[in-house]
């Protein structure tokens, strides 16, 4: 099942979308929101899925033409929005790049951060920002959407209380992130709002690329219109989310709606190197922190410039028949102007 959020307010419309993204229904009388909808998941996804069915069978009644433009974040705000770190080498690559060392226990014990849930960007809004010098980046992503998760759950029960599954676009303020990571207490201004694709997918949309609580599938990644990466979102997660779950679940109970996220999607080389750029026939990256790095081990300095206005950022995943599966997020990048 498919599902979104028509942009008509703070909490949105909700929809469910046809396979092939072309059409959609209304399904307030059912759920008016999708927060809506995932607090009462057990009762209210067969009556979705069943208008789910009828849409893509052509029966749905009042089914209208989807315009993605119309469309906010599955989720326009959330109370818990949370975001891992599951894939090592985009850590290790980071974590060079100011000068700090990974612990082993990286490897055992995962990165989590608690971002603000209180407002998303729609998946083509613009994204404001204050002064280029903050160091703009964008990181491609994908998150979970749960139920009510009861605290100290184990990873095998966490698995259950994964309802949806969508992209992100977790912007970071890569110049701010030392000096706020400094104090030792964690990001805050570094970590403006994120944005999400403009369809959350149930987990059986994605067939077998659905196994072990990862999506095995590319990440396609375009940065003004040219490939900037296509990497694997699979096989380097260390974490799959069952586990990133549990680890969030720890010492507290998660709410129904919680968002989760995988962290940047980065691999490395098949030789343990740090990943290649695509022009030189490697998968590329997920964000620009990356190949600043690489940049500086080969080369001994920095080409590639983070963000600037006017810049654009597209993420999107296609399933193996080449179909968009959750649509794209296409975003600007521009200069806040206060009202």
């Amino acid at each position: 099942m498919k599902l979104a959020t028509l942009n008509t307010g703070r909490d949105g419309e909700l929809i469910v979308v046809s396979r092939d993204l072309s059409r959609a229904v209304r399904v307030t009388d059912i759920a008016a929101t999708l927060q809506q909808a995932i607090e009462a998941w057990d009762s209210l996804a067969p009556r979705l899925e069943a208008r789910y069915t009828a849409l893509n069978d052509g029966s749905a009644e009042d089914a209208f033409a989807l315009d993605m433009a119309k469309l906010h974040s599955p989720l326009p705000r959330t109370y818990h929005w949370a975001d891992g770190s599951a894939y090592l080498n985009h850590v290790q690559l980071v974590r060079r790049a100011r000068g700090a060392e990974m612990p082993e226990t990286f490897w055992t014990d995962p990165l989590m951060y608690q971002g603000g849930g209180d407002h998303f960007l729609a998946p083509t809004a613009d994204i404001e920002a204050v002064s280029e010098e903050h160091g703009i980046d964008f990181e491609g992503e994908i998150a979970v959407i749960t139920d009510d998760v009861p605290m100290a759950v184990s990873p095998q029960a966490a698995a259950g209380h994964i309802k949806l599954i969508m992209l992100v676009n977790d912007v970071s303020l890569r110049g701010l992130i030392p000096g706020e990571l400094a104090k030792g207490f964690g990001f805050f201004q570094a970590k403006p709002a994120s944005s999400f694709s403009p369809i959350a997918v149930t987990p059986d949309e994605l067939d077998d690329a659905w196994q072990g609580g990862r999506v095995h599938l590319p990440l396609s990644v375009h940065l003004n219109d040219e490939a900037f990466g296509v990497p694997e979102a699979g096989p380097d997660m260390i974490f799959g989310f069952p586990e990133l779950i549990a680890h969030a679940a720890r010492t507290r109970h998660l709410g129904a709606g919680a968002v989760i996220g995988s962290g940047t999607v980065s691999n490395p080389d098949a030789d343990g190197g740090p990943g290649k750029p695509m022009r030189d026939g490697g998968v590329g990256y997920s964000c620009l922190a990356e190949v600043r790095m690489v940049e500086k081990i080969l080369h001994d300095e920095v080409r590639t410039p983070f963000m600037r206005f006017g810049d654009r950022v597209r993420i999107e995943m296609f399933n193996r028949d080449g179909q968009s599966i959750f649509g794209a997020i296409d975003q600007q990048v521009v200069e806040y102007q206060p009202k």
